[in-house]
């Protein structure tokens, strides 16, 4: 799905003066033997991410990071939390080979069930991965600190 970046607030909002852009991610969980275990996701360079895009028309923050979870990481069944668990601040890079700001809301996403077969599969590897595992793959350290509160 290609959709355009959002901006969110006014330009002087940014680094630099630049505009803040604006991703919605899911922090899919489930109860594992040991304890919690957070799904994680490959970016398209190959970094350990949560599944995230960008604000869908017509659909929540929520209920668009339980379209990234389903599309990123084959999560079918999920209850959404109401409220984003925080946000960080990262470097996006554009299509142009320009990095903006980027501003990524995390929504905490309890999963029931997760199948093989999704739209992203021949491009993402997934991994479940204790909590305190995640927050050391990730590379954004808004990500870790989100990760470690949770």
């Amino acid at each position: 799905m290609s959709l355009q970046p959002r901006r969110a607030g006014s330009a002087a909002q940014g680094r630099f003066n630049d505009p803040v852009l604006t991703q919605l991610a899911a922090l899919c969980w489930r109860e594992g033997a040991l304890g919690r275990e957070v799904l994680l996701v490959t970016s398209s360079t190959g970094r350990w991410i949560l599944p995230k895009g960008w604000p869908i028309g017509g659909k929540s923050a929520g209920e668009t990071a339980l379209t990234e979870a389903w599309e990123e990481g084959g999560v079918t069944r999920a209850k959404v939390a109401r409220k984003s668990l925080g946000a960080y601040l990262a470097a996006k890079r554009t299509e142009t080979g320009d990095d903006l700001p980027c501003r990524t809301h995390v929504y905490a996403v309890k999963v029931r069930e997760c199948v093989d077969d999704f739209p992203e599969k021949d491009r993402r590897v997934r991994q479940w991965v204790p909590l305190a595992e995640a927050a050391d793959l990730v590379t954004e350290d808004g990500l870790r600190d989100i990760l470690r509160a949770f």
